[in-house]
Formats: C-alpha cells, sequence, structure tokens
C-alpha cells in the first residue's frame, strides 16, 4: 500500500485533480493566472478597481480541536480554529496584492447533539475571530465583521465546522500577477515556525493543511473512543493509528505537546507583507518589482507549480535552499515512514510564503523586513525555463532531488 493510496481513503487528496477537473472551464475572472480569482468592480463600481471574494476555512482542523477539547475541556483550542479559517482566506487574498480592507462573514456549521448547548465552544471561536481582527486591525490592516451563519447540521456534520467567506476591492495598479514570473528571478522563503512579532506563543509550523493524515498517523487507538471524529467509511486500521497522545511532548521540541504542535494556529504573513508592499523595490517598476506571491497551502510546496508562465514554455522552480525540516515534520514522516515526495506535496515543511522576486538585490530586501518581523526569511530558489510545456518543480530534499511536473493553471 502506498502512501498516497492511504491519503485518498481517508477520504482527502493533496492534488484535489476531481475539484480542478470541475472547474478548469470555469471563467478566470479578469486575470486569468492570478492567485485568486478577480471580478469586476460591481461594488463599487470604480473604474480601474476589480473585486475579489473568497472562501476557505480551518477544515479537519476543527475536528481535531474538538478531541483536544473533550479531553481537557479548555476552550482555548477553538480560538485558533477561527484564526485558521481566517488566515487561510486572508493570506491567499494577500497574495494578489490585496490586505484590505476586508469584509468578513462565517458561517459554522455543527452537530447540535454534540455541542448545540455547550456554552464554551461558540463564544471561543466568535472571540477569536474577534481577537484575530483586533489584532489585524492594530497594525494597519481592516476587517468589519459582518456577521455569519450557525447552524445544526448533524445529520451532515459529525462535530463542527468553521470557515469564512472574505471580500474586498483593490486598484489595477496595485496587483500581484504571477503571470510577470520570468526566468531567472529569485525565491524567497518566509518560515512558518517561530514567533513572530504578532504571536503571542511560539508557532510549530503546521498551518491548515495535512491534518486528516497527522492526526490519524500520530495520535494513540485511544481516541478511536471518539467514534464521531472520523468517518465509518474508513478503514478501521487507518484510524488513530500512531503512538502519541496528545499531552506527549513533541519529539525534538518540547516546547509543544502533540496537541499543541497540530493546533498551532495558522500564522498570517499579513503585518510583514504590509511592510513589504511599503519598500521601495516593491514601489519599483522593472527588475526589482515583486513578480508573486504564492501562500504554500493545499500541495505543500508543490503550489507554486501551478502559477506562471503562460507566455512561455513552461517554468522551472528550483527550490535547491529549502529550509531545515522543523521538528513537527519529522515527526510526521517518521509516524507512518511517508516519503520525502508526499511530505513537500502535502505539508508545507516550514515556510509558507514564497515572495518571487526581479533578483537578489530586491530578495535581500524583503529578507531584511522579514527579520524585523521576527520571521526568518532566506533566499530557497530561482526561477529557469523547464522547456517542457508544462511547469516544474525540482527540491533538494533530504535524501535526493525531488521533481514534480505540473500543469499550469
Amino acid at each position: 500500500m502506498n502512501d498516497q493510496s492511504i491519503y485518498g481513503r481517508r477520504g482527502v487528496s493533496s492534488s484535489k485533480a476531481g475539484v480542478h477537473a470541475a472547474t478548469r472551464d470555469l471563467d478566470d475572472g479578469l486575470y486569468p493566472g492570478t492567485f485568486c480569482k478577480l471580478i469586476p468592480d460591481v461594488a463599487g463600481d470604480v473604474e480601474n478597481y476589480v473585486s475579489v471574494l473568497h472562501a476557505d476555512g480551518a477544515g479537519t482542523k476543527a475536528g481535531l480541536a474538538y478531541l483536544a477539547w473533550r479531553e481537557d475541556g479548555q476552550a482555548h483550542w477553538w480560538a485558533g480554529i477561527a484564526q485558521d479559517a481566517l488566515v487561510m482566506n486572508l493570506d491567499d487574498l494577500a497574495c494578489v496584492g490585496c490586505l484590505g480592507p476586508f469584509n468578513v462573514s462565517n458561517v459554522i456549521n455543527r452537530n447540535a447533539l454534540l455541542l448545540g448547548d455547550d456554552t464554551q465552544v461558540l463564544p471561543a471561536i466568535l472571540q477569536g475571530f474577534v481577537r484575530v481582527l483586533a489584532m489585524l486591525e492594530g497594525y494597519g490592516i481592516l476587517c468589519n465583521l459582518a456577521g455569519g451563519e450557525t447552524a445544526d447540521l448533524g445529520d451532515l456534520v459529525r462535530t463542527i465546522s468553521v470557515d469564512c467567506f472574505v471580500d474586498s476591492r483593490l486598484p489595477c495598479d496595485q496587483i500581484v500577477n504571477t503571470n510577470n514570473i520570468r526566468p531567472g528571478n529569485t525565491l524567497v522563503g518566509f518560515s512558518s515556525t517561530g514567533q513572530a512579532l504578532w504571536e503571542s506563543f511560539p508557532n510549530s509550523g503546521m498551518g491548515s493543511n495535512g491534518l486528516t493524515n497527522a492526526r490519524h498517523d500520530m495520535l494513540h487507538p485511544d481516541y478511536r473512543r471518539y467514534q464521531e471524529t472520523y468517518s465509518p467509511e474508513i478503514d478501521p486500521g487507518l484510524v488513530y493509528r500512531g503512538k502519541y497522545h496528545l499531552a506527549d511532548s513533541l519529539p525534538g521540541d518540547e516546547r509543544f505537546t502533540i496537541a499543541q504542535a497540530l493546533l498551532s494556529p495558522t500564522r498570517t504573513y499579513l503585518p510583514l507583507l504590509a511592510d513589504i508592499f511599503e519598500i521601495e523595490s516593491f514601489k519599483l517598476a522593472g527588475n526589482d518589482a515583486l513578480r508573486a506571491l504564492i501562500h504554500c497551502s493545499g500541495g505543500g510546496q508543490t503550489k507554486i507549480g501551478k502559477y506562471g508562465g503562460r507566455a512561455t514554455s513552461g517554468l522551472c522552480y528550483v527550490i535547491d535552499r529549502p529550509f531545515p525540516v522543523p521538528p513537527l515534520f519529522s515527526v510526521l514522516k517518521d509516524v507512518r515512514d511517508m516519503t520525502w515526495r508526499e511530505m513537500y506535496q502535502t505539508y508545507n515543511m516550514g515556510w509558507r510564503m514564497i515572495a518571487v522576486v526581479g533578483d537578489e538585490r530586491a530578495a535581500q530586501a524583503y529578507i531584511g523586513e522579514a527579520d524585523c518581523n521576527g520571521i526568518e526569511a532566506q533566499i530557497i530558489g530561482q526561477v529557469e525555463e523547464s522547456h517542457t510545456g508544462n511547469n516544474r518543480v525540482e527540491i533538494a530534499g533530504p535524501d535526493g532531488p525531488l521533481i514534480y511536473e505540473i500543469p499550469r493553471c
């Protein structure tokens, strides 16, 4: 049984091939190939402006928060889930140059028989939204919480799901367009670990992707007693088959328990990106310009391969100086002996945002801004031609090169 078959048999996919096939013929918006779809400014009806609407959520990380909450009764796990749902939207929107103001609406679907009368969960989630939005406002990023929907859908939702819808507008001359990526550009990675200025505790780097595999491969069979936290259609041998309990220390970094590492809130890069957008190298036209931002969420470090190169024979993203593998991801590999190929295709592996810039001088300016914000950053590679008609991602893995051939969006 290979790793990909295990992932698929748990009902999840890092490639989302079926989704991409279903949406292939849909309209790409005003700027095909951008990280998020941009549409006419129907709300403001202002010339030279575009609108953008985004939807995403915390995914199965919410089910893990439920498990941790059931184990220790602490409501603080839920505040991080609100942040996960927000960041999966806001940081995607930042990749097209949008830093608000944002309008935010949330959708919380829950199993009322398990959560309907609880006085902790819903207030903790809602206060989590308020806390993150207030923090961003302190950095000049305005977000309006426009209400939302809480639905009791016990026939459809086993525990709870937490999702967001975010919209905004931006001037056309502010758009960051991945179609500007060219051979010779430099790749800068921004760490997902450590502690940024706006974070109150260290981050393990987990993000909001790959949690289905992570919890079932890491967590002990003792947790099978929480039958509501997994689908009955999954092969029982693939459910909670690890050796760790939530209160165990994370091997390699005892600052975290297993629960704290897996539920570490998804880092937002918005305060850092706001600073980057203001520095001279972003404003200059030509070789110093920021060519693209890539939020390495679904698809991990292969996601960049979906973008750029529309007017070329294909681009090759050569990541020959990756970040060291953080302790959490080393554990995630070891508990199932996953291949490095699947690890980099599933998880962010320690850096969740990439800037594609015109040259190394501009790259050093961005690295300096990251350092001022408490985020480690480094040049991780460069862009070359692929000559294959498709894009490629080449990563210098711990045991040798990893090569991914990726059809372009």
